[in-house]
């Protein structure tokens, strides 16, 4: 019988050798969760736990080295190899260049190629200045509506937790500092989207439990087991409005963390023909992590004037 790693390694295997034969192809996540087999979050999840690096992280570093050969061993024009690997323009192909190689594109074309040239793709080590720190005080937020379909919240439900860290010491810790049942969560093949903290609303929460769980939003039809001690509840269709920050240091998640809830607090959804309708889903974070900026999500509904 295989075991559940060699299936996933076998799903990454499939992901990254079919990312490297459409190289100089436009790529997708839903491409590679058909290859992989998985949804989009967990094919998305299992390729980072393989690699270290998210989908999109390992296509630009791919589509950066090929190019980076590709003009050395070509004749072609910047721009054309730019084209050719599926950047958008000259500019924005050498911004990435020579953030990973250190020089710009044109000039690492016309140096001398050794014996035995390899390319070594580095990542910046640039350290922010004071005055870019105080950039997150004034940074802006940006805001989007996504529709959300009928579908299940899967979820275990704390006692009296009323945020993720008195949520944690209750249920108890598990890997990479997260709770016991986000380990679980993150398991669950027929999750719509990532696991997320969720502050329930008072009709999603009975008596004697407490405001904040962690939880994954499933199909309408989801009938698989339930794990131990974690309830599924229906959720109705409903629009949500995205609040996302700017991305940031890892270390700086509590600041970023922070400075959107001060920017969400002074938020009118009125003035763009929303109110808020907490009573349809949870308000929702998702995981921290820098490189895309801390989001929350908060039901609203069209104001009908």
């Amino acid at each position: 019988m295989r075991s559940t790693n060699q299936d996933t390694f076998d799903a990454v295997q499939r992901m990254m050798a079919y990312i490297d034969a459409h190289i100089q192809e436009p790529l997708t996540a839903k491409m590679l969760s058909d290859v992989a087999g998985y949804s989009q979050y967990h094919a998305a999840r299992i390729f980072k736990q393989h690699t270290g690096r998210m989908p999109f992280e390992y296509i630009r570093e791919r589509r950066l080295i090929n190019a980076a050969f590709a003009l050395r061993n070509s004749k072609k024009k910047v721009l054309d190899v730019a084209l050719d690997f599926v950047f958008d323009s000259h500019e924005g192909f050498s911004r990435a260049f020579t953030k990973a190689f250190g020089l710009p594109p044109k000039r690492f074309a016309s140096m001398p190629k050794p014996k035995d040239w390899l390319i070594h793709y580095r990542v910046s080590t640039h350290r922010k200045t004071d005055m870019e720190e105080n950039q997150m005080n004034t940074a802006v937020i940006f805001t989007q509506i996504v529709e959300r379909p009928a579908r299940k919240l899967l979820l275990k439900r704390a006692q009296t937790a009323n945020d993720y860290f008195t949520y944690c010491e209750e249920v108890g810790s598990g890997e990479n500092n997260n709770s016991e049942p986000w380990d679980i969560l993150c398991e669950i093949k027929e999750a719509l989207y990532e696991p997320a903290g969720v502050w329930l609303p008072d009709n999603m929460r009975p008596d004697d439990t407490g405001i904040y769980a962690h939880g994954v939003e499933l199909p309408a039809d989801y009938d698989a087991a339930i794990p131990d001690g974690f309830d599924l509840i229906d959720l109705p269709p409903c629009k949500l409005i995205v609040f996302q920050g700017e991305p940031y240091d890892d270390e700086k998640y509590s600041q970023a963390i922070g400075a959107l809830w001060e920017r969400i607090a002074k938020f009118n959804p009125e003035a763009y023909g929303y109110e808020y309708a907490d009573e349809l889903a949870p308000r929702m974070q998702l995981s921290p992590q820098g490189w895309r900026g801390y989001i929350e999500m908060r039901p609203v509904r069209e104001i009908i004037r």
